[in-house]
């Protein structure tokens, strides 16, 4: 029986599976377009549809919602139509949303248009990992490296250019235009989907997403995923204001925001080559508890001290992200395992993340400082810690399955 840390031969990386990397890459470019193209245009979005602060935050809200939903989901529709095909369903509906979204003649229409595309990509969350595992089970350091990579990289882009391009030409080119993007997506996939035949579900693998609930390992994972993406989407909701409450102008306080999202590009890069080389990974979960507890502390008792120290320190924390999107199959031996961990971990993960920015701004509201705010993300972050004592423990689920 092999060991978590066993692998199959490493071949090389592109030899006969240049179309499936080439896939990949480009789902993965596509997973955050929906959410980072839009949130720069919400003010400009509420002035020509005429919404509020209320809106604003249905439409903030909608982006974990719909990973959470489609999280739980994914699993039994890879099983219905298999994972090449549900890769054709993620890019088909991200395409469908943005350019709906782009043609929006009300908020409705606005809304609709970003849950068809949210749901795409909250489909996309999960079956990357189940696709890596089918198709480079043999580098799955590597390609996670490459994907999660890229994954920042699509988060940081559309953000960067949304307002450039709005104000260059329109707001509807500037939401319309990653329709292209998702589209050049679907092709590889279909070529993909034409040469695989329509699966047949074992009844292990049906049975496979409906007992990862019942596993420390399913829920160690969710709660490390969910913990992390609930401290990453507070920071980015209220790190501006937190800045702006100190003595910042508001240009600071996005600025703030950019380094913190840019320094998540470097666990990315390192994070999966670490992951994979270690038997038991949990060192990395307690560096990222002591960066958390260091960051939350700069920010609530001397945030104009060393305002850009702090923002990459806070950028380091979210290092189990790419952890977690790693050990989805270091920790299991099938596609089937795979996608039912993928999906309970992301699905589980982000019902907590979406309580996130809403409790933390609470709080605030309720004490008028960020004390009681920083005090939840660090209880948070030590959730975090217990979650991925239990994740980075060095088993397979199909193996706990069979006990």
């Amino acid at each position: 029986m092999s060991s978590p840390s066993s692998s199959p031969v490493a071949s090389p990386l592109l030899r006969g599976r240049l179309l499936a990397f080439a896939a990949i890459v480009l789902v993965a470019a596509n997973l955050r377009s929906a959410v980072t193209s839009l949130t720069p245009l919400l003010d400009r979005l509420g002035h020509v549809f005429d919404f509020g602060s209320t809106m604003t935050g249905v439409l903030g809200m909608m982006p974990t919602a719909a990973f959470a939903l489609f999280g739980l989901a994914t699993p039994r529709i890879t099983r219905a139509i298999g994972l090449e095909r549900t890769a054709v369903l993620t890019m088909a509906l991200a395409t469908i949303g943005l350019l709906l979204r782009a043609f929006s003649g009300n908020v409705g229409m606005l809304m609709l248009g970003s849950a068809i595309a949210l749901a795409g990509m909250g489909i996309g969350n999960v079956v990357v990992p189940p696709l890596v595992k089918r198709y480079f089970a043999d580098r799955v350091g590597t390609l996670s490296t490459i994907y999660i990579t890229v994954l920042q990289a699509g988060t940081m882009i559309p953000a960067l250019l949304a307002v450039p391009v709005a104000d260059a030409y329109d707001w509807r080119i500037s939401l319309g235009m990653w329709s292209l993007l998702s589209l050049a997506a679907m092709l590889p996939w279909l070529l993909l989907a034409k040469q695989t035949p329509r699966p047949e579900a074992s009844m292990a693998t049906t049975h496979a997403a409906g007992r990862v609930w019942k596993t420390s390992l399913g829920w160690g994972m969710a709660l490390m995923f969910g913990m992390t993406s609930l401290g990453t989407y507070s920071l980015f909701t209220w790190l501006p204001k937190v800045m702006v409450e100190a003595g910042a102008s508001e240009t600071f306080g996005g600025v703030m925001v950019a380094v913190y999202s840019a320094i998540g590009l470097l666990p990315s890069l390192l994070v999966p080559a670490l992951a994979v080389r270690m038997r038991n990974p949990f060192p990395i979960a307690l560096l990222v508890l002591v960066l958390n507890l260091v960051a939350f502390a700069g920010l609530l008792w001397a945030p104009m001290k060393a305002p850009l120290l702090w923002a990459v320190i806070a950028g380091l924390g979210p290092s189990t992200f790419p952890l977690g999107l790693t050990l989805i199959n270091l920790r299991t031996r099938t596609q089937g395992g795979s996608a039912a961990l993928s999906g309970f971990m992301q699905g589980v993960g982000y019902s907590l993340a979406s309580l996130g920015p809403l409790l933390f701004g609470w709080l605030h509201g309720l004490s008028g400082g960020w004390g009681a705010s920083f005090a939840f993300l660090a209880f948070c972050s030590l959730v975090l810690t217990t979650g991925a004592w239990f994740a980075c423990k060095p088993q397979l689920l199909e193996d706990i399955w069979h006990k």
